[in-house]
């Protein structure tokens, strides 16, 4: 996800990662707000398209898709759906021009990017956050924050962060780029900003085939995150097999319970056996907690529901679980496409709308999380389950 640093403004931007629950009506179109009188103005009378020459025909695409989205809402968290495109968001937690965001459909700065690349080459290759993609392996130029916009083409991803990228945008020529640029704007074209927190740009190779399927039988899956490690064992405190600096492809051959690991927001005890033997804890791979279609690599199915609870099929795209029963609260987990879900109990709270159905009944679901009762098969209150 993205944000703009406090630096260049005066108040937080929101972004996104990773990627809502609900996905709220779509909001009346209404004017951009005023930014801090610090940010660059917005260039209303700017054209939106490839402005100079030399691009790649794949980065012009890019340029043009990016462009087909200008007027729709800034959404922290839009764009991070299964597929590309636009999507709702949900409250960054801190930014209160970022409340709304459930009800905004449209994309954050990294969504927007993710959705331009998809659309010019047919392959999610930037699926993730404004980090990753400055980490992304399709990169083939880098540009230092000191080369300025001076080597840009239409197409270039210009990134601001220092140590932790937080904003994305493309530069489209002629010293303009085109973003989704904070909660409460419309995606717009604004000239570009080489000074605060400005840490370079990268050009991203489209032309590429899509990597083969692993022929050792496993599956293939993206990784997220930074410096992360896999082990000999499933747990952290096994010996290092490798560390990857940036998302990549593992083939994955099983997964299992095992030591339960924290971090970066997240709780899972679930880990993969990739195809060289070692482990990854599934919280940095992209998918839900518990990978679908693999294998258990005991053999064995995943256990059923422990402790009372009973088993539901999700349905939706892009569906977050809570910390509390309350769409505000701290995301838990993320489902990018329907899931088995084990529920302990529900209990009247939030009333939340979304995709045409009202409810205010919420499932904790035995991670402890909870999850609107509208994206769970059945009647609003689930039939069997008792009052939490």
């Amino acid at each position: 996800m993205c944000t703009v640093n406090t630096t260049l403004r005066t108040r937080r931007v929101a972004g996104h990662s990773l990627a809502a629950v609900a996905a709220l009506a779509l909001a009346a179109v209404l004017p951009a707000t005023a930014h801090a009188a610090s940010a660059a103005p917005a260039s209303p009378q700017a054209t939106c398209d490839v402005l100079a020459p030399g691009a790649s025909a794949t980065a012009e695409a890019a340029v043009r898709a990016a462009c087909g989205q200008i007027g729709l809402w800034y959404s922290w968290g839009g764009g991070h759906g299964a597929t590309p495109g636009a999507s709702y968001g949900y409250y960054d937690g801190s930014d209160p021009d970022s409340l709304h965001d459930n009800e905004r459909k449209g994309f954050d700065c990294s969504g927007l990017t993710r959705y331009a690349y998809a659309q010019a080459t047919g392959r999610d290759l930037l699926n993730g956050t404004a980090d990753d993609q400055f980490h992304t392996s399709h990169a083939t130029a880098r540009f230092s924050a000191a080369q300025g916009s001076a080597p840009l083409l239409p197409g270039d991803l210009m990134f601001w962060g220092s140590g932790h990228i937080h904003h994305v945008a493309v530069y489209i020529g002629a010293g303009q780029m085109v973003e989704a640029y904070e909660s409460g704007t419309h995606i717009r074209v604004a000239p570009v900003r080489t000074g605060g927190d400005y840490a370079g740009a990268v050009r991203i190779d489209g032309s590429g085939t899509v990597p083969p399927p692993p022929a050792n039988g496993g599956t293939t899956f993206e990784t997220w995150g930074t410096r992360v490690r896999t082990h000999s064992s499933p747990g952290v405190n096994a010996s290092v097999v490798d560390t990857f600096p940036g998302p990549t492809q593992v083939s994955v051959m099983c997964q299992q319970h095992a030591e339960v690991v924290t971090a970066d927001g997240y709780t899972n005890d679930i880990w993969s056996k990739l195809s060289d033997g070692s482990w990854l804890t599934n919280i940095y791979i992209k998918g839900p907690a518990s990978l679908p279609g693999i294998p258990d690599c005991g053999g064995s199915s995943t256990p059923p529901p422990s402790g009372g609870s009973t088993a539901f099929q999700s349905w939706g795209t892009g569906v977050r679980t809570h910390s509390e029963a309350n769409v505000n609260a701290a995301v838990v987990d993320y489902f990018p496409k329907p899931t088995t879900v084990n529920v302990a109990c529900q209990a009247h709270a939030q009333t939340v709308t979304a995709d045409g159905y009202t409810n205010d009944a919420w499932s904790r679901l035995t991670d402890g999380s909870w999850l609107t009762n509208i994206y769970i098969k059945g009647p609003a209150w689930l039939p069997g389950v008792p009052t939490c």
